[in-house]
């Protein structure tokens, strides 16, 4: 009988940023009727910010918006060296994104003229 060896899974190198999307109006965008657009906060995961701002953009572009403008607020331990304060419920939001590799819209802002 020989022993093989386990294979041991690689620590993942995906992180969680946290993004804020300007989006524009298009058909099908889901807005209010008389709104000119919304900012999105996005927990995104992603080797880096890039990785995570292309694939947010991709994923809203198929989810019918029009995004505009992406900001990127960092990882949770830069934020945390900001001084920002993220509730519980963030940090399950943004521990979710990192589980399941994905893009989480926590909070939706409809703008309005």
């Amino acid at each position: 009988m020989t022993d093989t060896p386990k294979k041991t899974k690689k620590p993942s190198r995906q992180q969680v940023f946290t993004l804020l999307v300007e989006i524009g109006r298009k058909d099908g965008d889901g807005l209010p009727p008389k709104a000119t657009g919304a900012a999105l906060m996005c927990f995104a995961s992603g080797i880096d910010e890039g990785e995570a701002v292309r694939e947010t953009v991709a994923i809203l572009k198929q989810a019918d918006t029009a995004p505009l403008d992406v900001t990127g607020y960092g990882t949770l331990a830069e934020r945390e060296a900001e001084g920002h304060e993220i509730d519980e419920e963030e940090r399950q939001l943004m521990q979710r994104a990192l589980d399941e590799n994905s893009v989480i819209v926590a909070q939706m802002t409809p703008f309005f003229d």
